[in-house]
Parts: C-alpha cells; structure tokens; sequence
C-alpha cells in the first residue's frame, strides 16, 4: 500500500492542528511538542506538522510505502531515469526510523520516498544543519 505524504511547516502548532482536525473530521494520530501527524484513509495519506525552523507552508511531499522492496522499486526507477536521488538508510526523523530516499524533481520539488519500520522519543536531524543549494533542505533531507 502507498499513501501520498506532505510535510507542512507551521507558526502555531496549536492553531493547525486544529485547523487539521476540522478539515480531516478527526484529530492527529500522533502530536508531539512540535510535530502532529495524520495517517489517512480517506484520502490514502500521510500529512504531518511541525514547528521547524523556516518559511511556512509546504516543506516537501513524499510517498510512504510498507516495505523496502517497493521502496527500492521507486528509487531503481528514478536511477533509471537520471534523477537526483539520496539513500538515507536507518534515518531518525519526524519521531519515526525509516528508511529512505529524497528525491529532487526538475523544478527542484523535494520528495522524501520512504518506508517506517519503528517510533522514535525524538524528532531527529537538526533541519539547520542540513541545507541545498540555493534553498533550504527539507525537514531531514539530506544535502544533494
């Protein structure tokens, strides 16, 4: 199964959550001091909040996958195509350890490709830390 991710960044997490609460009819399936996450069903998606440092609005999209094998598919794929893609194999990331890929697509749109196989007590890579060229990264993305 696959679900379409968006990772918005938010001034008051408070205030979005309950804005996204009365847009999703119910409440996150996960909150954190600085982060909320609704996995839905209707439509098939994975949206998450949080208070990171940056411009407001839209941080990246991403696709979640149940295992590796669909998640090494999606990146061959890409490969194949001479996309820009970066592994990020045991990540620690949004309260979660996945694997992953982060894709950049032609306009420079960040993709975060991406299959959770545990919890984690806390948020991970420091987004400060971590930039691209000629923008700020995503969330955890790695430089590319």
């Amino acid at each position: 199964m696959k679900r379409l991710h968006v990772h918005l960044k938010v001034g008051n997490l408070d205030d979005s959550i309950a804005f996204y609460t009365a847009l999703f009819g119910r409440a996150p399936d996960k909150i954190e001091s600085d982060y909320a996450k609704w996995l839905l069903d209707d439509p098939r998606a994975n949206v998450s909040i949080s208070t990171r440092p940056g411009q407001g609005g839209v941080d990246h999209v991403g696709v979640q996958l149940d295992n590796d094998g669909d998640l090494e598919e999606i990146a061959a794929r890409l490969t194949a195509a001479d996309a820009s893609i970066a592994p990020e194999s045991n990540a620690t990331c949004c309260y979660a350890k996945s694997n992953k890929y982060w894709a950049r697509s032609p306009e420079g749109a960040v993709w975060e490709l991406f299959h959770t196989f545990g919890d984690s007590a806390t948020y991970g890579a420091d987004p400060k830390a971590v930039t691209a060229p000629a923008q700020t990264a995503a969330c955890c993305a790695p430089a590319q």
